[in-house]
């Protein structure tokens, strides 16, 4: 059979689109391997970091510990006799000093009883002068003139007991400081060495530390100390190591170290604080931030940046200060330590400068000429 005319004329149309999409498939593949081979060539993108350069600033050894803070005196104030309360002439908050009158109580009957005891002194003492007279003129016996002598010396001393126990009816202060507590009020009768006040000196104030043996050479009398309170959150307080006991209990592996700090302000006993003590300053140290030190087993190493890429620098580190390490060796000056981002870093990883870091870096690259 013979193609029909119309199969004729589209013959030559069917092959031309035959064409065409050979041309366009062939074209696609032509792309996709071209853009293909380029990703190959362009290789992994670079992870982002940011990065930070080593520079030199002071740095401090330090020691740190919690403590509370203490009176460095406190006291007990209790009645040395028993009475009723008259007058209670102090509050709680009150300041004392030593020697000052806080209680008085009826002294009455202690008051009858030195009267007494004074008159029968008197007495006594006429009676010495009369016997010594009669002694000297051989009209005594000495046992007789020695016996009223003796009596003599028991009634002053009744005299001086009797005189004490009156006292006793002025409570007062035995050392210089703060009621901080009161248990008596006018009128209650109050028994002999029962507490009726509680005195505490804030003029100093300590912390006391349990320091690990190891420390032991380092931590003197005499060294500053830096404390900060939580209930002052923001500010810190200045004091020095007041002493140090130098006896390692076996038990703990401790040793005593008792800081402390001028007290009558904000500062106040009960409050809980961190103490750091500096043993050891360096003007001029190398430091990186302590973020950029890598975490894991290995010795100390961070990430540098350089010619684009991370590498791994092993560094030996020397005191760290707050957010800061000393690096003795590995780096210099100047050079770039990744401080974020370096979770995803391997050596030899391409890295793309961010934030701060990418704006030192650029601005320290010489600016290109447009003419």
């Amino acid at each position: 059979m013979q193609p029909s005319s119309a199969f004729r004329r589209r013959g030559p149309l069917l092959s031309a689109v035959a064409l065409a999409c050979l041309v366009a498939l062939s074209g696609c593949k032509g792309n996709g391997d071209a853009e293909a081979k380029a990703a190959e060539q362009k290789g992994p993108e670079a992870i982002p970091v940011e990065a930070v350069p080593a520079s030199h600033r002071a740095i401090a050894a330090s020691y740190t510990g919690t403590a509370p803070l203490e009176a460095r005196a406190e006291s007990q104030v209790v009645a040395k006799t028993s009475g009723v309360a008259l007058d209670v002439l102090v509050e709680e908050g009150q300041p004392v000093r030593a020697g000052q009158t806080l209680v008085r109580l009826d002294a009455a009957r202690a008051a009858l009883q030195t009267a007494q005891t004074n008159a029968q002194m008197r007495k006594l003492e006429n009676n010495f002068a009369r016997a010594r007279q009669l002694a000297d003129q051989q009209l005594m016996s000495a046992s007789d003139h020695d016996q009223i002598k003796y009596d003599l010396e028991n009634a002053r001393a009744a005299n001086r007991l009797a005189n004490l126990e009156l006292s006793y009816a002025n409570v007062t202060a035995p050392i210089s400081g703060v009621i901080a507590s009161r248990s008596i009020k006018p009128g209650n009768f109050v028994q002999i060495n029962t507490p009726i006040f509680r005195i505490v000196d804030t003029s100093k104030l300590e912390a006391v530390l349990n320091v690990p043996e190891r420390e032991l050479a380092t931590l003197k009398a005499g060294l500053p100390v830096e404390l900060s309170v939580d209930a002052l959150p923001g500010q810190t307080f200045k004091g020095t190591v007041d002493r140090v006991a130098p006896v390692v209990d076996s038990g703990s592996g401790t040793f005593r170290v008792v800081t402390a700090f001028e007290g009558g302000g904000l500062l106040q006993p009960g409050m809980f604080g961190r103490v750091r003590i500096d043993y050891d300053n360096r003007a001029n140290a190398l430091v990186v931030p302590r973020v950029a030190l890598l975490e894991d087993e290995g010795d100390p190493a961070v990430f540098v940046v350089r010619d684009g890429k991370a590498a791994r620098v092993p560094v030996k580190l020397g005191y760290t200060d707050g957010a800061w390490a000393e690096v003795r060796s590995g780096l210099k000056a100047g050079e770039r330590v990744v401080v974020a981002g370096k979770a995803a870093l391997r050596d030899g990883t391409k890295v793309q400068l961010i934030g701060q870091g990418a704006e030192a870096s650029a601005a320290a690259k010489p600016a290109t000429s447009t003419q």
